[in-house]
């Protein structure tokens, strides 16, 4: 029989807390991928620029005590109790299970902080919640990762709000709608729906704000080595062919994250708006959901339904499989 629910574990990407937590976190996040010193080293330059610290723990913080608050008051869920562990920094996820486990939980829901379907965003969490069972050993509670969101209204209508603001204050012939995501290799994307989740939401933002004019899907954050084709284009190579195409502002809505952690902050707020600049473009970006009431409401509905099917749906077994990687 499979225990009933009995604890939410909230489960993200981790980010270093301190500047000496740079290099080690980068170190965790590409174990096995061969990645030279040197390109690490300039990663860990550009987390050193903004104090060596990212935001996401603490945005993870934020989400945990909201939703152990709602669920104190939530009919629909009841009290359960909360619990958060990382991929790649302290709490790592291991540890997060042995307290689980410590603390008599048998069965556990866990909402994963990406929205997407790919392997990067929804399978490898997969595989990185069965490694800390296995770390944990028999007392190791179930743990059934919930679906994917994009498709929810708790995620696309913040962006629809937002974009539909700031188009209001723009020239709608000359002003572009630029919908951001981390980019990915194309060997992975082809192996999962994330291309097609993406547009989905960016026409749903179009259409909700009534925007008319040029939208784009575009692509940020890209890494690893030149060979490799990845997603495009990249939203810094855009810009200035959308400034001779005659476009005089952009609103950029990074639909691709849940919240403004490093890479938003980084690669949009700090890059891509300096390309923007040199290239002439009025540049606005749109701010993620975060981790505030709405995404406590997302998720808190999320975990209602799951509770009412008795026996939530996880991710399908086949889906986003990894990527075939070149002999």
């Amino acid at each position: 029989m499979t225990p009933d629910v009995d604890a939410l574990l909230v489960v993200s990407f981790g980010g270093p807390e301190d500047p000496d937590d740079v290099l080690p976190f980068l170190e965790n996040v590409t174990r096995g991928r061969n990645v030279p010193p040197e390109r690490l080293a300039e990663v860990a330059d550009n987390y050193q620029a903004k104090g060596g610290v990212s935001p996401l723990n603490g945005q993870m913080r934020q989400l945990v005590a909201g939703l152990q608050s709602h669920f104190r008051n939530s009919h629909d869920v009841g009290e359960l109790p909360v619990y958060w562990g990382n991929r790649n920094w302290h709490p790592m996820l291991a540890d997060t299970v042995q307290q689980m486990a410590d603390d008599g939980v048998r069965h556990a829901l866990a909402f994963a902080t990406s929205a997407y379907s790919s392997y990067s965003g929804c399978r490898q969490y997969l595989e990185d919640l069965e490694r800390a069972r296995s770390a944990v050993g028999p007392d190791a509670p179930l743990l059934t990762k919930l679906a994917p969101f994009s498709d929810r209204t708790e995620f696309v209508d913040p962006f629809v709000a937002s974009v539909t603001a700031a188009l209001a204050e723009r020239p709608s012939a000359t002003t572009a709608l630029l919908g951001t995501a981390h980019s990915l290799p194309r060997s992975m994307a082809q192996t999962c729906d994330y291309e097609d989740q993406l547009r989905s939401v960016l026409e749903r933002v179009a259409n909700g704000s009534g925007h008319r004019g040029r939208t784009e899907l575009v692509w940020q954050s890209r890494s690893g080595p030149p060979q490799v084709p990845w997603l495009e284009p990249d939203i810094g190579d855009l810009l200035p062919h959308l400034a001779a195409d005659g476009i005089t502002h952009v609103v950029v809505a990074p639909i691709g994250f849940l919240t403004d952690h490093f890479e938003v902050i980084w690669d949009l707020d700090t890059i891509a708006s300096a390309q923007a600049t040199d290239a002439g473009l009025d540049w606005c970006r749109i701010p993620t959901p975060g981790p505030g009431p709405v995404t406590v409401d997302l998720v808190t509905h999320l975990v209602a339904e799951a509770l009412a099917d008795d026996g939530p749906l996880p991710c399908r077994a086949t889906c986003c499989p990894p990527p075939q990687r070149p002999a």
